[in-house]
C-alpha cells in the first residue's frame, strides 16, 4: 500500500507518498481501503514533531478516515466486508489502507458520500465527548465556540444548535462569521483586528453584550493560554471552560479568585491519547446521539476541499493559511 511519510520534522514539504507494507487487522479490528481522510490541526502538530503517535499507531498521520472494509479479525463480529464505513483511527489515516479498531467504525449516514463520511469522526466525538459529556451543555444555555468556521467548529455549532443552545462564534473574518450563521450561530466576533487593539481584551464585553450581561456558560477552545484569562471573564456564573487546543500558547496565569467567586470549572482533553474503551464509549454515544442528526439534517457536513492523498503538503499549506472552511479532504 501507499502512505503519507513525515521523512523528518518540518514543514509541509517534508510529506512524501510512497510505499509501505500493509497492516493486517488484529483479532478485534478490520482493515479498511481508505475512500478519504481527514485532514485535522493535529497532523500539522505530528508533522512538526509536537503530537507524536500513540503506542502501536502507525508513523504517519491521519485521526479519520471513510472507506471500504477489506478484511475482519477473528474476533469482530457485525461488520462485514465490502461494507461503507467512517472511522476514528489511532493513527495512519493518510494512507490507502489502516486498520481500525472495531468499536472505532460508523456506518455511512444516509444520503452522504463515502467521500465526504471521512468528515466526520473526528470532529463529531470531539464536540460530543466535550460539550456533553465534559461540559454538560444544556438546551437554553450560550456557548462560545471560538475558530467556529474550522472542522470542529462547525460541526460544534450544528450540533449545540440541535441540542437547543444558542452560539456565538469567533472567526478570522466577517465572511467566516456570516458562514457560522448559516450553520444556525446566533452570532459571532472577528478575531482578526486591523487597528492594533487587543481582540482578547475585548471578547468579555462583546460576549456579555450579546448574553443581556450574563456570559456564556460554556466556551469551547481551541487557542490556548492567550485566551485563558478573556475565556475566564467571559463565563457566566457557573460557566465551563473546555480546552482542546494550544494554538496559541500552553502556558498562562490562572486568576483562582475569578474562578471561585464565579463558581467556574476549566477542563481540558484530547482524544487521541485516550484508551480504546474510553474511545468506543464516545463513538457509541456519537452512533446513538449524534448520527440521527446527520440522518435528519440537524448537521451537515462542511468540506472546504479535496485534494489528492499523494498532495498532502498541498493540503497542510492550506491548513496553515487559516482560509479554510470545514474540512479538507484527502483522496487516494
Amino acid at each position: 500500500m501507499r502512505a503519507v511519510m513525515i521523512d523528518e520534522f518540518g514543514g509541509p514539504e517534508v510529506l512524501t507518498w510512497r510505499e509501505v507494507p500493509t497492516p493486517v487487522p488484529a483479532a478485534d479490528e478490520v482493515l479498511v481501503r481508505v475512500a478519504a481522510a481527514g485532514v485535522n490541526r493535529a497532523d500539522l502538530l505530528q508533522r512538526q514533531g509536537h503530537y507524536p503517535p500513540p503506542a502501536g499507531a502507525p508513523d504517519w498521520p491521519g485521526l479519520e478516515v471513510s472507506g471500504v472494509v477489506e478484511a475482519i479479525g477473528d474476533q469482530v463480529a457485525g461488520w462485514q466486508v465490502g461494507q461503507r464505513v467512517a472511522a476514528l483511527v489511532d493513527g495512519g489515516g493518510y494512507a490507502t489502507h489502516v486498520t481500525v479498531p472495531a468499536t472505532q467504525l460508523f456506518t455511512v449516514p444516509a444520503g452522504m458520500t463515502l467521500v465526504e463520511a471521512a468528515s466526520l469522526p473526528e470532529a463529531v466525538c470531539t464536540v460530543w465527548s466535550n460539550l456533553v459529556s465534559t461540559a454538560h451543555l444544556e438546551a437554553g444555555e450560550t456557548l462560545l465556540v471560538h475558530g467556529g468556521a474550522g472542522g470542529v467548529g462547525t460541526i460544534a455549532v450544528q450540533v449545540a444548535v440541535a441540542l437547543g443552545a444558542r452560539v456565538l462564534v469567533t472567526a478570522g473574518s466577517q465572511d467566516r462569521v456570516d458562514a457560522c450563521v448559516a450553520l444556525g450561530a446566533a452570532g459571532g466576533f472577528v478575531y482578526k483586528r486591523t487597528d492594533g487593539s487587543s481582540f482578547a481584551e475585548a471578547l468579555p464585553d462583546l460576549v456579555r453584550e450579546h448574553t443581556d450581561g450574563r456570559g456564556a456558560d460554556v466556551v469551547l477552545d481551541v487557542v490556548g493560554a492567550a485566551y485563558l484569562d478573556a475565556n475566564l471573564r467571559s463565563l457566566a456564573t457557573g460557566g465551563r471552560l473546555v480546552v482542546i487546543g494550544m494554538q496559541q500558547g500552553s502556558r498562562a496565569e490562572l486568576d483562582l479568585g475569578r474562578l471561585l467567586t464565579s463558581r467556574a470549572s476549566v477542563s481540558g482533553t484530547t482524544l487521541r491519547a485516550r484508551p480504546r474503551s474510553e474511545k468506543a464509549s464516545i463513538v457509541e454515544a456519537v452512533r446513538e446521539h449524534v448520527w440521527p442528526m446527520l440522518e435528519d439534517g440537524r448537521v451537515r457536513t462542511v468540506v472546504h476541499a479535496e485534494v489528492p492523498m499523494q498532495e498532502a503538503s498541498r493540503a497542510h499549506e492550506l491548513m496553515d493559511s487559516g482560509a479554510v472552511l470545514g474540512k479538507i479532504l484527502l483522496v487516494p
